[in-house]
């Protein structure tokens, strides 16, 4: 599929597609006329990146995930704690975000106009 078409099914920008390629995240392989053609396989890795991005995750600890992620075989020790301290970090945001909600809640009771 080219990029059109794969910005076009996950949502993502034909610009950051070509920024996910940049950073070693996607890759494609090119028509003689230098038009990126791109697997199938591709809508599921974007989706995987777009969520590991929204979830804080660095572009430069993507790129070193990945590849564990999709093959299992792989196994590097310093994965575990890595991506343990990715999901402290997500957790404290989700403390966080459940905080901000309480407290919105709270106000919108408060000023609600019946």
């Amino acid at each position: 599929m080219r990029i059109g078409d794969l910005s076009a099914v996950t949502g993502a920008s034909a610009r950051s597609l070509r920024y996910y390629e940049e950073q070693g995240l996607l890759s494609s392989t090119r028509s003689g006329g230098g038009q990126r053609h791109y697997p199938e396989s591709a809508v599921e890795r974007v989706s995987l990146i777009q969520a590991l991005l929204a979830a804080g995750l660095t572009s430069t600890t993507i790129t070193d995930v990945l590849p564990c992620i999709s093959n299992e075989a792989i196994r590097t020790p310093w994965l575990a704690d890595r991506l343990t301290s990715e999901l402290d970090r997500v957790n404290r945001q989700i403390e966080d975000l459940h905080r901000t909600r309480d407290i919105l809640a709270d106000l919108v009771e408060r000023y609600r106009v019946s």
